[in-house]
């Protein structure tokens, strides 16, 4: 194991009931909450009216900033800011997926900083030494794990840029987790979450070191149960033990127990990201036709780690196969995957330009992590081979 320093200050509150039982009393020193939301799917499924009945139970002023969308924008961060600031909110609730907790996140920082958080703390890493407002989330979509970190991934529209950033002051304070709340997302959001899931998990386990490693066999086992549960999860929605094992893989993809001692290979969320930033494509899509692509152009240079992903993530046995004839049919088993998913498996399907290509290449950040670091030259020409033919 690589050296590591190791922080997560999220309290998590797992289970069927949760919400009921445990939130008020996390909020008890609240007097007015800002309650973060996305498109008014929670006030369609009575997830709303339960969560804004037990605080104004409890006695506590609830403000609405509603209309947070799949990539949200620098200007819903101002906005939520400004009327986190007018309402006296002391305390932000997120209630969603990966979007909404994102976004609470930066409004949390920005209700508190007055100059430029954008320029300061996502344009280029910034140092947070000042209490940024008290956050807590509900989860209602699986996939992003941003729940148990700081990270939160913005878009700035007038820049074409969309990154993430990760501040271990920004975690949520708390986590409220309940299972059932993911069965009324839609399946193919359900798909795109729980692919996500699977992204963030490889892009840690491609990257060095190689050396045997607790994390590298932590992630193997996460990224079967991702495998076996989304498949269970398809044939049956409502599948609790599906849902909870879903929920809890995509927590602990991203609350940083299996990046340590991980260099960690983000390439394929750099472009995904730029893409979104360019044409507002849906995450979990992007990634899942980028992904087979990309590792296609690296494995060689991985060959030892995506021989044993074939072996021990696909269960695929050696068959007189040469170590770079089982990696290759380890990568596409991930391809087959993703078909079978009904996922896209061109970046045409998802909206995007033939155009824009060079443009959003270009613009794309390079992962040191990878283990071969990519041109832009090379991320083109992914882009055009991703473009119109299936993977």
């Amino acid at each position: 194991m690589n050296n590591f320093i190791f922080e997560n200050a999220t309290k998590v509150y797992f289970g069927q009931g949760c919400v009921q039982e445990y939130l008020t009393c996390l909020v008890q020193d609240a007097s007015t909450v800002l309650l973060a939301y996305g498109g008014g799917s929670i006030r369609r499924n009575g997830i709303y009216d339960q969560v804004a009945g037990l605080l104004r139970q409890a006695g506590k002023t609830v403000v609405d900033f509603a209309g947070i969308p799949s990539n949200p924008t620098y200007d819903q961060v101002l906005a939520g800011a400004k009327l986190a600031r007018e309402t006296g909110a002391d305390w932000i609730l997120g209630v969603g997926g990966g979007s909404v907790m994102d976004c609470a996140k930066a409004i949390a920082l920005a209700a508190r900083y007055p100059g430029d958080v954008w320029e300061d703390f996502w344009a280029r890493p910034g140092v947070i030494d000042f209490d940024s407002l008290p956050l807590g989330v509900i989860v209602t979509v699986a996939g992003t794990g941003s729940e148990c970190n700081g990270g939160a991934v913005i878009t700035h529209p007038g820049k074409k840029i969309k990154t993430g950033r990760d501040y271990p002051q920004l975690n949520p304070r708390f986590a409220l987790m309940d299972p059932t709340y993911t069965y009324s997302v839609p399946q193919a959001q359900m798909i795109s979450g729980g692919f996500d899931t699977l992204s963030h998990l490889m892009e840690i386990y491609f990257s060095r070191p190689d050396e045997d490693n607790v994390s590298d066999d932590l992630n193997e086992a996460l990224m079967v149960s991702v495998i076996r549960n989304l498949r269970a999860a398809v044939a049956n929605p409502q599948d609790y033990t599906a849902r909870s094992n879903l929920m809890w893989a995509a927590t602990m993809a991203e609350n940083r127990v299996v990046k340590l001692g991980k260099q960690g290979d983000f390439q394929c969320h750099n472009m995904e990201h730029q893409l979104g930033a360019y044409t507002d494509c849906n995450h979990g899509q992007g990634l899942a036709v980028l992904h087979p692509v990309y590792y296609r152009h690296i494995y060689q240079d991985g060959l030892p780690k995506f021989l044993r992903f074939a072996q021990k993530v696909w269960g695929l046995p050696r068959d007189g196969r040469s170590d770079e004839a089982l990696a290759l049919a380890g990568i596409e088993a991930l391809a087959g995957f993703i078909r079978d998913l009904g996922l896209p498996t061109t970046l045409r399907q998802l909206g995007v330009e033939r155009e824009q290509l060079k443009e959003i290449a270009d613009s794309c950040g390079i992962s040191p992590g990878s283990y071969r670091r990519m041109t832009h030259q090379e991320i083109l020409e992914l882009f055009q081979e991703c473009y119109e033919s299936p993977l």
